[in-house]
């Protein structure tokens, strides 16, 4: 028993520094300490000639969630905009009357697949290609919404005055530019916060939801047009994309709030949810009926 109290007293349990005690108080007549290898105590760190095959091998780069999710979520809306669009452009290319589908189909597609490539590359930790790659989104950018106003402007040039669903229209695609240029511009200022960049470039997404939804519910899920709400005797059909992106931003911000403790996807959804109010309500207006004259007879297409 006496012996079990000396060893406990000994601090062993410590670590190897303890080891240089251990041997001062066993040198007494008659007791040599055994000398201790670092090769049978892997815990004394430097003193150590061998490694774990473990150690040996190299450290695998941990790719974050978010990124993964990013990546899914642009595959996802790429498809899905080739599905909705196939029948009345991807497959009709040859016999687009004008220019106008031609130039936002393009620019709508090369910002995708550069949405695509970007989630790929920093998923693959590709960081600098990463960035030389995003240097194309400053000419891009402009070119996508500039081309999608001419595009706006050329379904309602020929209207003497826009009605109710005619400003609804022009409500749901040059806001809808907006919330896209405010999310776009938000990761633009924290390129240099990738956590933050990330997060606002997933977001720009949103905005664009309803071109792919509403074809995808006229094509195949009819059944919910009845469900939504009207303006001027037409289908409110976007309500329905509204409510998707709404719910999918929802959840994002529970998940990162709730991993990642970050505000980035709720900021987004003010901007995202302020939009669709926007749609819903500005036509009702003078200042936006005001706006939709003055639109009209600009000579943009």
């Amino acid at each position: 028993m006496a012996w079990t109290r000396w060893f406990a007293s000994t601090e062993w349990w410590k670590g190897p520094e303890a080891y240089s005690n251990i041997a001062g108080r066993l040198r007494s007549p008659g007791i040599a300490p055994a000398p201790v290898r670092a090769a049978e105590h892997p815990s004394l760190g430097k003193a150590s000639r061998t490694k774990s095959p473990a150690a040996r091998r190299p450290a695998v780069a941990v790719v974050p969630a978010v990124h993964r999710h990013g990546l899914r979520l642009f595959v996802a809306f790429g498809l899905a905009m080739a599905v909705a669009f196939w029948p009345s452009y991807f497959a009709r290319l040859s016999s687009q009357p004008t220019y106008h589908p031609h130039a936002h189909g393009l620019t709508m597609t090369l910002w995708v697949l550069l949405l695509v490539a970007q989630a790929w590359l920093i998923a693959g930790g590709r960081r600098q290609t990463h960035r030389q790659l995003g240097l194309l989104s400053y000419a891009l950018v402009p070119a996508l919404v500039l081309a999608a106003l001419n595009f706006v402007h050329f379904r309602v040039r020929d209207a003497i005055e826009l009605d109710a669903s005619g400003l609804l229209f022009v409500t749901l695609v040059v806001n809808a530019l907006v919330a896209f240029l405010v999310l776009y511009g938000l990761a633009m200022w924290y390129r240099s916060q990738p956590a933050v960049h990330g997060r606002f470039m997933i977001a720009s997404v949103f905005p664009l939801f309803t071109p792919v939804t509403d074809r995808l519910i006229g094509r195949y899920a009819p059944s919910i047009v009845p469900l939504v709400p009207r303006v001027g005797g037409s289908p409110v059909v976007p309500t329905a994309g509204f409510l998707l992106a709404d719910v999918i931003l929802i959840a994002l911000s529970a998940w990162d709030w709730a991993t990642n403790r970050r505000l980035v996807f709720p900021a987004a959804l003010v901007v995202l949810v302020l939009y669709h109010v926007s749609v819903l309500s500005f036509y009702q207006f003078a200042f936006w009926q005001a706006f939709g004259r003055w639109f009209v007879g600009l000579p943009l297409s």
